[in-house]
């Protein structure tokens, strides 16, 4: 059967909802810049979700935001339902006692994906960042714990995936030994750390084992002139590595009393090999 060519109108409004979907507003700039859209589509995308409902134009600011009814589009998607009987309180527990932001990713194939964060609670949220922003394998801290806590064949797969898909790390960086030396040191000090240079914010992500399973990581972003690494591993990372145990040990016990017969449905691996553009986190 021959490949279906997509819609490229509609791909545009899907890349539109996932920008209004990571940020707390945007201006039409913002969108035309973060997909690459002459401004003047993408302010004919956002006039239009507006006019359909799911997206709504705040004159105090002049930023466009999504209503209420886009929560319709997830009507009957139950992936994963853990994330919010399980981890989502445990995480409001330690994004109030640590006070920066803190997250927690799953994998997605080729990217980690955001499940849930604690941005908006958090007054020292640089930029607040939803659920369902995707971060790179290799330039992310929550890829990179992941990657180095994987089991050897599933690394190996997802290792082969991310160096093949655009490059994300160049010159020595793209050698594969390098990353894996880089994966060994992580596995050793039992975390990641990553830095976004132009913003002076760190992200550090430790893994969430459910057992002997890798369920997904845990992160917190701070300012590295706030918290130095030192810093971090001695003030933050114990809470950090309690909350991660706690996550995995209540999502046993949620596991076994809310699946029927015994039925195995740990969270299953979905791969997405359409989105290009990722957010470093």
């Amino acid at each position: 059967m021959d490949k279906i060519k997509p819609v490229r109108a509609m791909l545009r409004v899907l890349d539109v909802l996932q920008v209004l979907n990571s940020r707390n507003g945007v201006t039409v700039t913002d969108v035309a810049n973060a997909i690459d859209l002459p401004r003047t589509t993408a302010y004919r995308v956002l006039e239009t979700l507006c006019s359909a409902g799911y997206a709504v134009r705040d004159g105090s600011d002049d930023r466009y935001r999504l209503t209420v009814l886009v929560r319709g589009l997830s009507d009957g998607y139950d992936d994963e339902a853990w994330i919010g009987d399980v981890a989502q309180p445990l995480l409001g527990e330690l994004g109030r006692k640590l006070v920066w932001p803190v997250s927690i990713s799953t994998n997605q194939g080729n990217v980690m994906l955001v499940r849930h964060t604690t941005d908006k609670h958090s007054p020292l949220a640089l930029e607040r960042y939803s659920a369902g922003v995707r971060l790179p394998l290799l330039n992310s801290a929550s890829g990179r714990t992941y990657l180095a806590f994987s089991p050897a064949p599933q690394r190996a797969a997802l290792l082969d995936i991310a160096l093949g898909s655009g490059g994300e790390m160049e010159g020595a960086g793209r050698q594969r030994d390098v990353i894996e030396r880089l994966l060994a040191g992580i596995r050793k000090s039992g975390y990641a750390v990553s830095i976004r240079q132009y913003r002076g914010e760190s992200t550090a992500a430790v893994p969430v084992y459910a057992g002997s399973a890798l369920l997904g990581v845990v992160g917190m972003r701070f300012m590295d002139k706030a918290v130095t690494e030192t810093v971090f591993a001695n003030r933050y990372l114990p809470d950090l590595k309690e909350a991660a145990r706690e996550i995995g040990e209540t999502y046993l016990d949620w596991k076994a009393s809310s699946q029927p017969q015994g039925l195995d449905q740990m969270p299953t691996s979905r791969w997405d090999w359409t989105l290009e553009r990722r957010v470093e986190h």
